[in-house]
């Protein structure tokens, strides 16, 4: 729920034809490595939850009406312009003309429509279906011109038809996007050799191929710490994202080889309880859990001490932040009074789930011997990320689970019926139709002050800190992102020095 790149070497060469791939004539490198984290179990954003999927794909293979920037401002992308009318319900798209997918095929009105038809379909799998199944009507004015009237008002519509959710797909090639992905963006995938890295190479039918600077990106996977920090100081990765580095930045500051970004987020590290077992049902139960947490500890056992407590499932710098920390704070003695209010004779022993990264894994040990102190007994089982889609996302067979949603806008996940977490409030469904059909910010922020609050006071989920992520990267790299509202690998912006 949640790195980066290794330049190919530019060798001397006497002649054009001995050139290494990477190099032009003037020596100058067009290739680039980027290594991550995690790999992803698929290419199609539209059919996974894996935020590693788009961080391969988006705006890279695939591309979207609108573009989402590093600032979190939304740009055109495959629309070129759009209209909103005064109710702000009704969203007319004037399509970019001369586009095509990568097998020939134009993109048009009826792409779009098919595509978020198709992302609001029976059969969707989708994680943002709701989003889509909210259009109330797609009109095709003409061949470059679609109408989207939604059935209630979202404030941040044109910000998600920027995400990877709402790629355009080409529909006699939509079947096999997960393994051969066609879509209209300035790469195509060039080789996937499973568990090791992907290669995209630039298309040279995109329509504005004499502006991508990067005519190859290969992107490594690589989980281990120790083993991110080496494949950077080798020389073997160009840029890693979100790399965990942490304990070895003075070491990058010092070599000038590297440049540093630290970047602020949207993503809330939670430890997710299950509302729907038993006892976690029992709003004590999940209200000692937090109040048995103590957070600086956590960002500082999990994060290297980068990153932002959180009372709620919002971060400061977003719209209608209001600050949560204090409505379940680090009390272990009330964890223990609750405990026993609600009749639970301790030692009470529940399943922690925990993902590859390291986060979740240095973060589990870290809860798991506060959560002891107060009687309770994590159980901890590190899976790999495709146990977890299956066991916790997609069963539901888990008791507590360290985990971070990069969304930016995923309040409504509370509102989502059958939701993996399971819970459930009909006052949080109202307050969240509010939000979604207030058109005066004043009070679309109060009506988020209010789900924020409830949502911690019905302690959700115990709510930890808003990570703020590393990238070390070569210092000849230009155009990386400062900040990540989304998490993405722009390749068209970067360039070597």
């Amino acid at each position: 729920m949640l790195r980066r790149e290794f330049a190919i070497g530019t060798l001397a060469a006497t002649t054009l034809g001995t050139l290494p791939l990477g190099a032009t004539a003037q020596g100058r490198k067009n290739a680039v490595v980027l290594a991550m984290t995690l790999e992803p179990p698929g290419l199609d954003p539209t059919a996974g939850a894996a935020s590693a999927i788009a961080e391969v794909v988006l705006y890279n293979v695939f591309e979207t009406l609108t573009k989402i920037n590093s600032d979190g401002s939304v740009s055109p992308l495959l629309a070129e312009r759009w209209e909103v009318s005064p109710d702000l319900r009704t969203y007319t798209f004037r399509l970019r003309k001369g586009v095509r997918f990568h097998n020939g095929e134009p993109f048009n009105a009826a792409t779009v429509k098919f595509a978020f038809e198709r992302a609001a379909g029976e059969k969707s799998t989708n994680k943002d279906k709701r989003t889509f199944a909210a259009i109330d009507s797609i009109g095709v004015i003409d061949e470059h011109t679609v109408v989207l009237i939604n059935k209630e008002v979202n404030p941040d519509f044109l910000f998600l038809l920027g995400q990877a959710t709402a790629i355009m797909v080409e529909p006699k090639s939509v079947d096999t996007n997960a393994t051969r992905p066609v879509g209209t963006g300035p790469y195509r995938l060039d080789s996937w050799t499973k568990g090791a890295s992907i290669s995209l190479a630039a298309w040279e039918g995109f329509r504005q191929a004499g502006s991508i600077t990067m005519r190859r990106a290969t992107f490594r996977f690589i989980s281990d710490p120790a083993a991110q920090v080496a494949a950077l100081l080798a020389g073997d990765v160009d840029i890693f994202a979100r790399v965990a580095a942490a304990r070895s930045l003075e070491q990058f500051r010092r070599d000038k080889r590297f440049q540093i970004v630290v970047s602020g987020s949207r993503a809330k590290t939670i430890l997710a309880l299950n509302n729907k077992k038993k006892p976690l049902d029992d709003v004590r139960v999940r209200r000692a859990i937090s109040a048995a947490i103590d957070r600086k500890a956590v960002i500082t056992g999990a994060a290297d001490g980068f990153g932002v407590p959180i009372g709620s499932h919002y971060v400061p710098g977003a719209f209608g932040y209001v600050d949560t920390t204090g409505i379940n704070p680090f009390q272990p003695d009330k964890a223990r009074a609750l405990l026993s209010e609600a009749g639970i004779k301790t030692p009470l022993e529940l399943s922690l789930i925990l993902p590859p990264p390291p986060y979740a894994r240095q973060g589990g040990e870290v809860i798991a011997a506060q959560l002891a102190k107060v009687g309770i007994v994590a159980k901890l089982q590190n899976v790999e990320w495709a146990q977890w889609l299956s066991t916790v996302y997609g069963n539901k067979a888990y008791d507590m689970t360290l985990i971070a949603h990069v969304e930016p806008f995923d309040l409504g996940n509370f509102a989502k019926p059958g939701y993996y977490w399971g819970y459930e409030s009909a006052r949080f469904n109202e307050i969240f139709n509010k939000i979604n059909n207030s058109p005066r910010d004043a009070d679309r922020a109060r009506h988020l002050g209010e789900a924020q609050r409830l949502i911690a006071q019905d302690a959700a989920h115990a709510f930890l800190y808003q990570p703020q992520w590393i990238t070390v990267a070569n210092a000849r790299i230009k155009g990386l992102w400062k900040d990540m509202p989304i998490f993405v690998n722009d390749l068209s912006a970067l360039a070597w020095a």
